[in-house]
């Protein structure tokens, strides 16, 4: 029979070790039962300032964290442990649930410290800690902001916590200011130096920053708060965060009777053992030796320790790799290693470069060969190289390692780095074992690693060293588009582009080779369709569809096919919601309201789709491009318009984006959506580009998408007006649309551009190519140019032609289409399926 493992808490080292025990035991050992004091599963808190960009806590939940279909684990959330009985060897909740243990691990993490301040427990005030706590902070600000213009906030702590919680306050739409008692923000990860840097650069994100000062009262005034700064300020804002460091959850270790290390903490040795030998601590409760680490990554050790401990092996802590990259506001801030040069003879090397707001210092042995550590604010792309190579002999001078781009001395990159370097220390993955899992286990690209080793699964700062280890060992991923084009699709694009060639023909007989496919097919005609825009049937350009774009209409399973008319923005008169209705009455369609706010009507046949169209386009309409790789919809919520919580007028922005872009071909569709406050019921954040409103202006999302792999959209910029909006989303598009393979959508588009997110905010925002008066072109051009693909058929006898169900009896009616009544609407007959509920 096995033994019960009682796990108190359930954050990520929490289930951390439930999951390195689960993969060494099938349940026969132990029995794991995890109480949680949240009502939520494991979740990633280092990612908790993201949460504020969509309020989605689903998208923070750690992969397993249920444990759903485990029978060897048992998952208790929202009751905390209130008492551990060491005599009886039991723990008891708060609900009075009790379980024997043969063994515990406290994993109760850390409290947030809040300073003696007086009035720090006054209405307004908040911790940052948890997504209760920012579900409460967003309740205050929503109560804050009602009926005022920007609201402003001070938080207490200038650390990494402070600045994560300024953030998450901006984005909320408030003006937040930064109280830190130190010199600098965040003196324990930077110098001086770094600190004056990191000040600049966070001042001119529109935050405002104290140093050298604490808050020594906060009082109401005038239905708004007061802090009263020890050098003299009065900060009048509508809400305080405390956010000044952390504190060990010790309360249960010391109630038991456990022993405690003297500033605070479980005292565990270096196998995160308790004076009891039948418990053990891990995380942020834990001292080991004493000493509390509050990262997750020695957290992650601690776990591993214990796991082979209660699964029989031995395993000692092997310390703790205080190293962190970390994104602040948008601004780069790093550490490794002894950043602050607190070994006996280390020289400094430092590049302070305040034209490109980067500060850079790496710290040395007395005789600069070896490094020992180092800080980098405002450009960290380095920081995985160099903190591999912490502890080694440097393979290039100390100042080339900093250098720009482009002068950096031989000998700086992945094959500098010796086997056992730690490539990722989330997971302590050496480049030795990736190197191992790519030659002797076959893995060819990033996500096979990442399964194989775990590298890159958890923060993912790591993750562009493995594409250099692929490149390194010799594995590239073809870019061919297929067997008769080696050129990939965005090569391509440029080919047809600079040539002027107009037909598949040409290309193929001077570029390809063969006749072509289905693949290389169709997505040449979107090329030629993109930067040509005639109609995608004229020509030869017709035999180059797939069925959907061949006939203008999606094919269903019964052979008929839907016409979706467009709806820019959802937005329809009555007249024209009359017309949809006596077309779908008279040609006896079965009807339905999308997702994307539009009317789908099915079941009609080849030799109908002209008749349809024409009634269609006669009352206003136009295709939708349902069928098409192009833009389908831009939803939209009610905005200012009509809604009390409106802050811009999302319809009118939604109808002008979807007619703008209606028609543009391009490498997979693209959806959209225009929200008018954060709110967002146009669920705009999960749109290829999604656009909320501000106060200010409208923020800019992209790379969402729902579907098998849902993706939330990242903030591109913030608070623009309307104008400067349409231009970064012209860019976008237009961008996208010439760089990304076949059939790839925005998200992994922009996961896999070198840079990500930031290499796509320098190209179409800061034109860091020189490219972005060349794509507002294109996109004028596309605008300018456009035209009805169901008019363009209907004007042209020879495309009529097309659309018809047998071309030797064109009158004749397809007899393998027949239909059933559902619901009171026509439902097709399919072979083999049942009837469910007709009549």
């Amino acid at each position: 029979m096995s033994a019960t493992l009682v796990v108190i808490g359930h954050g990520m080292v929490a289930h951390r070790l439930v999951e390195a025990v689960r993969s060494e035991d099938a349940g026969e050992t132990w029995r794991i039962v995890v109480l949680g004091e949240e009502d939520r599963p494991a979740y990633d808190r280092v990612g908790l300032t993201s949460y504020v960009e969509d309020w989605d806590a689903g998208a923070l939940e750690l992969p397993g964290a249920d444990y759903a279909g485990d029978p060897s684990v048992e998952l208790r959330l929202g009751d905390p442990v209130v008492e551990i009985e060491r005599e009886t060897q039991r723990v008891r909740t708060a609900s009075g649930y009790s379980v024997r243990y043969d063994a515990v691990v406290i994993a109760t993490g850390s409290r947030p410290f809040v300073p003696p301040v007086p009035g720090k427990d006054l209405p307004g005030c908040f911790v940052y800690r948890t997504i209760a706590d920012l579900d409460a902070i967003r309740a205050g600000v929503e109560s804050a902001v009602r009926g005022k213009g920007r609201a402003a906030a001070a938080v207490v702590g200038g650390g990494l916590l402070g600045l994560e919680a300024a953030k998450a306050l901006r984005d909320m739409g408030l003006s937040p200011h930064v109280v830190e008692l130190a010199p600098w923000l965040m003196p324990v990860q930077v110098d001086e130096g770094g600190g004056g840097v990191l000040r600049g650069l966070v001042t001119s994100l529109g935050v405002t920053v104290h140093t050298a000062t604490s808050t020594e009262s906060i009082v109401r005034d005038r239905g708004r708060l007061r802090a009263n700064l020890s050098n003299g300020t009065e900060l009048d804002v509508d809400l305080v965060v405390f956010s000044a460091g952390i504190r060990p959850r010790d309360d249960l270790a010391r109630n038991a009777g456990l022993a405690i290390a003297e500033r605070g903490g479980i005292l565990v040795d270096e196998r995160c053992r308790t004076s009891d030998p039948a418990i053990y601590a891990v995380g942020e409760c834990a001292a080991i030796e004493g000493t509390v680490y509050g990262l997750v990554v020695p957290g992650y050790s601690m776990a591993e320790v214990v796991a082979t401990g209660l699964l029989g092996g031995e395993a000692g802590f092997p310390g703790a790799d205080t190293s962190a990259k970390l994104k602040l506001l948008g601004v780069d801030v790093a550490s490794f290693g002894d950043a602050h040069a607190v070994t006996e003879g280390a020289l400094e090397v430092v590049v302070n470069d305040a034209v490109r707001g980067t500060y850079q210092k790496l710290v040395v042995s007395d005789d600069a060969s070896v490094l020992l550590g180092g800080i980098l604010v405002g450009d960290a792309s380095e920081y995985t190289l160099l903190r591999s190579l912490v502890g080694k002999r440097l393979p290039a001078e100390p100042v080339a390692l900093l250098a720009p781009e482009g002068s950096r001395g031989a000998g700086a990159g992945i094959d500098a780095l010796p086997p056992e370097a730690q490539i990722c220390s989330c997971n302590a993955v050496s480049k030795g074992a990736l190197t191992e899992a790519i030659t002797v286990h076959g893995c060819d690209s990033v996500s096979a690693l990442k399964e194989c080793t775990r590298a890159g699964s958890s923060c993912g700062s790591c993750v562009p060293m493995l594409g250099a280890l692929l490149a390194a060992s010799g594995v590239a991923r073809s870019t061919a588009l297929c067997e008769h084009f080696p050129q990939s699709r965005a090569e391509l694009f440029e080919i047809v582009m600079a040539t002027g060639i107009t037909t598949f023909s040409a290309l193929i007989a001077g570029y390809g080779k063969g006749t072509g496919c289905a693949v290389c097919k169709p997505a040449v005609a979107s090329i030629l369709a993109t930067l040509g825009n005639e109609h995608v049937l004229g020509g030869e350009r017709a035999g180059l569809q797939d069925t959907n774009d061949r006939f203008l209409a999606n094919m269903q399973r019964n052979g008929t096919y839907s016409v979706v008319p467009r709806i820019p923005g959802g937005e329809i008169t009555p007249d024209k919601l009359i017309v949809i209705g006596e077309v779908a009455r008279d040609f006896r369609l079965y009807t339905k309201i999308t997702g994307g706010q539009r009317i789908d009507l099915f079941g009609a046949t080849v030799d109908q789709l002209p008749m349809i169209w024409k009634r269609l386009v006669e009352a206003g309409f136009e295709s939708g491009h349902a069928y098409g790789k192009a833009l389908r919809t831009v939803k939209s919520c009610v905005g200012s318009t009509w809604c009390r919580y409106g802050q811009q007028d999302s319809v009118g922005l939604a109808v002008e984006l979807e007619l703008r872009y209606r028609g543009l071909r391009s490498p997979h569709k693209l959806k959209s959506g225009v929200s008018g406050c954060a709110r967002e019921c146009a669920e705009a954040r999960g749109k290829d580009f999604g656009i909320v409103a501000t106060e200010q202006g409208w923020n800019l999302y992209v790379g969402g998408n729902g579907g098998a792999m849902p993706r939330h959209a990242r903030l591109l910029v913030s608070d623009v007006d309307r104008e400067w909006l349409i231009r970064i989303i012209d860019r976008f598009l237009m961008f996208y649309v010439r760089t990304a393979d076949r059939l790839q959508r925005t998200a992994p588009w922009i996961e896999e551009l070198e840079g990500g997110i930031d290499h796509l905010r320098a190209v179409v925002v800061d034109d860091s190519l020189g490219i972005c008066a060349e794509l507002e072109d294109a996109m004028a051009r596309h605008v300018e140019s456009y035209q009805d693909e169901w008019k363009g058929v209907l004007e042209d006898e020879d495309k009529l032609a097309r659309f018809t169900s047998f071309v030797n009896a064109p009158e004749t009616p397809d007899p393998t289409v027949s239909f059933r009544s559902e619901r009171e609407q026509n439902v097709p007959v399919l072979l083999g399926v049942p009837s469910v509920g007709g009549r």
